[in-house]
């Protein structure tokens, strides 16, 4: 199990709503790679184009505000992205982000300090967001156990699928 993300960032600005991660004209699919063909396309045309898997969205306030959706949070990781960094979330968001295995990481000065191209090194399990390319390092809380775990099980249901199996195995 590993707790280090590594990739390189793509920098935004504040107030990045679900319209423009996902435009809503592409919401007739739930399809996590067909969404991330679309990924940031309205503000980065060729975003999906130049990603590269691990990669990760850096933003600044209000990150993922706008309508309720779990696209969102899907067209991301259907891109290749391993995570969001941004100053600040919209609650639904996170939530989502969270029940669809996308980690996140709340961390205003991380957010500030990263642009885009600079390569990045997070750990999880100490909490640090390292910017290598400009030598600084920044704190953020930890993942749980609980929430390690059910990021590494790709999200909320297939979480509860797995201990559901774990369950009906026991009895």
């Amino acid at each position: 199990m590993s707790h280090t993300i590594k990739g390189k960032a793509w920098a935004y600005g504040n107030h990045i709503d679900t319209d423009v991660i996902i435009p809503a004209r592409y919401l007739t699919s739930s399809n996590e790679k067909e969404l991330g063909k679309h990924c940031m396309e309205d503000i980065d045309v060729d975003f999906y184009k130049r990603v590269n898997s691990g990669d990760m969205i850096v933003a600044k306030e209000n990150f993922g505000c706008g309508s309720s959706r779990e696209h969102a949070p899907l067209a991301i990781k259907g891109a290749g992205c391993s995570c969001v960094i941004a100053a600040s979330f919209a609650r639904i968001f996170f939530r989502n982000a969270i029940n669809v295995g996308l980690p996140i990481f709340e961390c205003p000065e991380a957010a500030d300090s990263i642009e885009t191209g600079d390569e990045i090194e997070i750990n999880t399990e100490t909490g640090t967001i390292e910017n290598r390319t400009k030598g600084k390092v920044f704190s953020v809380t930890p993942f749980s156990p609980f929430l390690q775990e059910l990021i590494e099980r790709g999200g909320l249901v297939p979480y509860v699928k797995e201990q559901l199996r774990s369950e009906r195995v026991e009895k």
